[in-house]
C-alpha cells in the first residue's frame, strides 16, 4: 500500500517545477507589479521543489522495512 504522504511529494514536485519554469521566464520579461524585484514566483518554486522532493524521497515506497 503507497502512503499518501509519497503523491502529495510527486505534486509538490511537479507544482513547484511548473511555477519554477514559470519564474525563469519572468525573469526576462517582469510584470508590472509593485514587489516583482524580489522574485517571489522563483522563491515559491525552489521552496515546493525541495518540500516534494523531501516527501517523495521520505515516503518512497519500499524504502522502508515492514515491521
Amino acid at each position: 500500500m503507497l502512503p499518501v504522504w509519497f503523491f502529495i511529494g510527486v505534486l509538490l514536485t511537479i507544482y513547484g517545477v511548473i511555477i519554477l519554469v514559470t519564474a525563469l521566464g519572468e525573469l526576462s520579461h517582469p510584470p508590472e507589479v509593485v514587489l516583482a524585484q524580489y522574485h517571489p514566483a522563483l522563491f515559491a518554486g525552489i521552496l515546493l521543489l525541495l518540500i516534494g522532493g523531501f516527501y517523495t524521497f521520505w515516503f518512497w515506497p519500499g524504502r522502508r522495512k515492514k515491521q
